[in-house]
This record gives structure tokens, sequence and C-alpha cells, in this order.
């Protein structure tokens, strides 16, 4: 996939090319459906008002910007460098003050398409050798940045580039109304970086946006990450890359009492690692950054993840691989509050990962809130496992009591287990119309066999049903239907070309016309993904309206 465009593209899988082919699916909703979020970022952009504030190369980036008032523009010349830390003040009015490339916008990406680093060349960069580039006062409101780089010194590894709050203890002193539109973000190609952008702030936005090179020895780096800072937050059609977390909530206990990260969008990203910080891969530069997880929560409720791509993430010391962790954290025993609840995870794709997804119900460290209410339906995890990710091969890993987790209408394969259980039981689990692959051990525990006694000791109350499990099996007839006999209303192909897909071997994994699973969920629909509905989300024309 381009990392270049947020046009129209075409997803590939394996070689099979997946077309739109309907409406974004919606699939029926259980009783306990997550709330998604109540705010949306508006980032519609409003043609400025006021003065336009020219700096040529050599100017004074920071007076042009004490200067400027709501509706100006501080035009940066195009190519120009201005090094320095730089303040956004904080002024009164709700005027936006848009901070831009002198170019034209002819020169940029169209609004709605990711810019690259193909587009630096008509950006000003915005430089530092230590400490933040850009620091957000207190308060400081309604900036907009557009065409923009922002970059540390050659040879120099920054914690933040972009620090927006962080210690502020109420939320009157929190910066908000912040958005980078088709920016260049990123860390030093030797030295890495800690952080793109530390969103610990209200109604901020990225989109469009290019966030790399953000990798350290010893640390976590992410590419975008926000911890003390409520939303809403707008994450739509960047591509995102860091060895840690590429994207985190929470990590760090919250200043301002009660706060947990809330009503956040991410949609339509591209979130990956560099071939080149992994040891088992040929591409491997030679140093051993630390790699954690993809996508992680660990602080944060009423999350919509939805049309993005994540891919590459390998077994790395102590981590499995996992692309996504939910995992609630109080992470100094400050903030028993912390809890990951109301989260959506629909219409992705998850692919080349040591293991998919980690689901835990609560701290095992500190007290913290209940896991509540997650919703995973309509993706595909493909490559999941195996000699060049390490890890287990894991799909879905549920630790420590999480409630009403649903898993509904996804296709995955995966080398190792479709469920791991492991600490308390987790009520209100519903596990239907998935294409899975069984493996070995398919849906165990710890201390439990697969199927039956797993269902009885992990998941009271549990809904299993209309699965296709996929062979092959150790002896059709004997031991498949005996393990899953509580749930006897699931599917047992003897092999992965008994279900009937397009062309499996080209990665279509369409339901054929003459496959026995078609329309034979419990919904009517065909088991497994919808692929339509599954390419509209991740490859549509991105639009401003709300989802």
């Amino acid at each position: 996939m381009s990392h270049g465009g947020g046009r129209p593209v075409l997803i590939l899988v394996g070689a099979a090319v997946l077309t739109a082919l309907g409406p974004v699916w919606a699939g029926g909703q259980p009783s306990s459906a997550p709330e998604r979020p109540r705010l949306y970022v508006d980032t519609t952009y409003t043609l400025p008002s006021g003065r336009t504030i020219a700096v040529p190369a050599g100017g004074d980036f920071q007076k042009a910007v004490n200067e400027a008032r709501g509706g100006d523009v501080v035009a940066l010349e195009a190519g120009a460098s201005f090094t320095g830390r730089f303040t956004l003040p904080d002024k009164p009015g709700s005027g936006w003050i848009v901070v831009r490339t002198s170019a034209p916008e002819s020169a940029l990406p169209p609004p709605g398409t990711r810019a690259d680093p193909l587009y630096a060349k008509v950006m000003p960069k915005l430089i530092a050798a230590s400490g933040p580039v850009i620091t957000a006062a207190a308060g400081a409101h309604h900036y907009r940045f557009i065409g923009v780089e922002i970059r540390p010194r050659e040879g120099a590894s920054v914690d933040n580039l972009v620090l927006l709050g962080g210690g502020e203890i109420a939320l009157a002193q929190l910066p908000h109304h912040i958005i980078f539109d088709r920016c260049y973000v990123h860390g030093d190609p030797i030295k890495g970086g800690r952080r793109g952008i530390a969103m610990n702030s209200r109604e901020t936005a990225v989109i469009d946006s290019y966030l790399s090179e953000f990798k350290e020895v010893g640390a976590d780096a992410q590419a975008l990450a926000g911890w003390n800072g409520p939303g809403p937050f707008k994450i739509v059609n960047n591509y995102l890359e860091a060895a840690g977390e590429n994207l985190l909530f929470g990590g760090a206990a919250p200043r301002i009492p009660g706060l947990v990260p809330s009503d956040i969008e991410i949609r339509r990203n591209l979130l990956a690692k560099s071939l080149s910080w992994n040891p088992g891969d040929p591409a491997y530069a030679g140093t051993r950054w630390t790699v954690k997880y993809i996508l992680e929560l660990k602080n944060a409720r009423r999350v919509l993840i939805d049309g993005n791509l994540l891919e590459r993430n390998w077994e790395a010391g102590d981590y499995a691989g996992f692309a996504i962790g939910f995992t609630p954290r109080n992470e100094d025993g400050s903030a028993p509050w912390s809890a990951v609840q109301d989260v959506t995870v629909a219409n992705n794709i998850v692919r080349h990962t040591g293991s998919a997804m980690n689901i835990s119900g609560r701290d095992n460290t500190w007290p913290s809130q209940q896991t509540k209410r997650i919703l995973i339906q309509n993706n595909l995890f493909v490559d999941v496992g195996g000699k060049s990710w390490g890890g287990d091969g894991r799909l879905f890993q549920i630790l420590n009591g999480t409630v009403d987790l649903v898993i509904d209408h996804n296709t995955a394969f995966q080398t190792g287990t479709a469920i791991m259980a492991d600490g308390v039981p987790n009520p209100g689990f519903v596990f239907r119309n998935n294409i899975v692959a069984h493996n070995a051990y398919g849906i165990t525990g710890s201390g439990t066999s697969a199927g039956n006694l797993t269902f009885r000791t992990y998941f009271p109350g549990l809904v299993f049903a209309r699965n296709v499990l996929l062979g092959p099996w150790p002896s059709v007839g004997g031991a498949t239907r005996s393990m899953y006999s509580d749930r006897p209303d699931n599917f047992f192909p003897a092999s992965l070309d008994a279900v009937g897909f397009v062309n499996r071997a080209r990665g279509d994994y369409r339901l054929a016309a003459s496959s026995r699973y078609r329309t034979a969920g419990t919904d009517g629909k065909d088991v497994g993904a919808d692929f339509g509905a599954l390419s509209a989300a991740v490859t549509a024309p991105l639009a401003e309206t709300q989802p």
C-alpha cells in the first residue's frame, strides 16, 4: 500500500484486491454495544479573515506568532528552516491562527489526501536541538498547522516534538482547538525520538499527516500519545510509525483527577513499523529498538477504531508481538479510575504480526476500573504468527475478567489459538459469525482443555454460535464435536479449501456462491467479514461528515 495518499487506493490481501462492493456493514448490535464518541472534532477549514504575516528564511517565527491575532495567517517561507523552541501563546477570542507554508495550496496534496515526505520540499521546517520544537502554553487555542515539517536537529533525539499540555491539573488550563493538517512530523532517522505529538489537550486533531521515525532503546516511543487530556480527539488518514506503540492513550498517570481520555476517533490510518527495526528481517539495520504494540489503550473511553490498516509487529523481549492491546493501567497507583471502556473496533485490517489482540479486564498491579463494552466486528486478521513475526500466533488473548466483549463477523488466519483465556471469568462474552483457524488448541485457557471446559471456566453466559472453526482436525466428528458439544450451532470444515473462498490462494477471502456458509450467520448474513464494507471503510474517499 502506498503511504502517500488519502485518495482511493486498493488494499492488497495476498495478491487479491478488495473492492468496494456495498455500503458500510452495520450488522446486529448487541444490547451491550459500546457507546460511540459523544463528541467529534470539527476540522472544517474556514477561510482566514485577517492579515497574512509573511516570515522569510531567517525571520522570527516566534515574533510572528506572538503578534498574530485570530483570523491571521503566519506564512513561513516554503522550504526554509526555522530553529528554536517555539511556544503557542494563549490569545483572546476564538478565531483561528493558521501557520502554514507560503507555497500555494496547489503545491500540497488536496484536503483529504495524506501528505508524505515527497512534499517536504515545499514545507517550512520547524527544528529544535532539544526539548519540544513546539509547546502550547496553558490555555493556548485555535491554531491550525498546514503543510509544515516538524523535526529535530540532525543527529538529535527529542522527547516530544510537539508538546500540547502535560502537567496541567485543571481542565481549564489545557490547550484546545489545535489541528495538524497535511504535516510531516518525524524523528531523526539515526537517533530516532520518543514522541511525535503529545496530545494532552482538548479538541485536537491530526489529519492527512505523516509521522515517522519514532524509536528508542530501553523506552517506549510513539507517533501520537495522550494521557492528560479529556478529548475529543480526531486521528484520521495519517501514516503513523513508531517502535514502542504507534498510537497510545494512557501510559502515564493523568494529573487531572478522574481524567480518562475520551471521544476518540481513529479512522483510515496506516499504522506500521519499519522492517529495518526487525532483527528477523533481511532489511534489519542493526539497532534493537524497543518494540511493543501497534495500538494500545491503557486509559480511554468511547473510542472508534474504524477503517485502519495495522501491520508489521513482531515478538520482542517480553512482548509477544500483539498488534493491539486493551490493557487498563493505573500507572503509578495514583489513578484508580483508569479504564478501557466503550471501544468499537470495526472494518480494520490487521496483518503481518506475531499475535493479534490482547485484552485485559483489569490492571494486574494496581487497582483500576474494569474493561467493559468492547465490540470487535468486521475485521480481517491475516498472517498472524509464524516464522517471520514470532510470538504465539494468538488471535485473541482475554485476561482478568473483561465484561461484555463481543467478537462478531471477523475473518482470521493465525498460527496459534483462536482464543486464549486466563485469570478470572469474563461475563457477557459473545463470539459469533466468525471464520477463524482452529489449529491445535482452538479456544482454550490456562488449565483447561479446548472447547467445553474453557467455556464453562472462563466465559459464564457465553454466546458462541455460527462460527466456522477451520481444520484440519485430528478426527472429524470425534474429538472435534465432543470438544464443542456444549455449543453445537457451529461449523467444523475439515480444511481451508472446504470453506469455499472465492480465491484463497490469491488472498480473496470472500465466500463463493457455492459456499455452505453464505447467509449462514445468526443475522442471515455470510459468516465472516463483509469484504465490500471492509474495503469501503479502508479505501473510500475521506468525507468530513461524521461516522
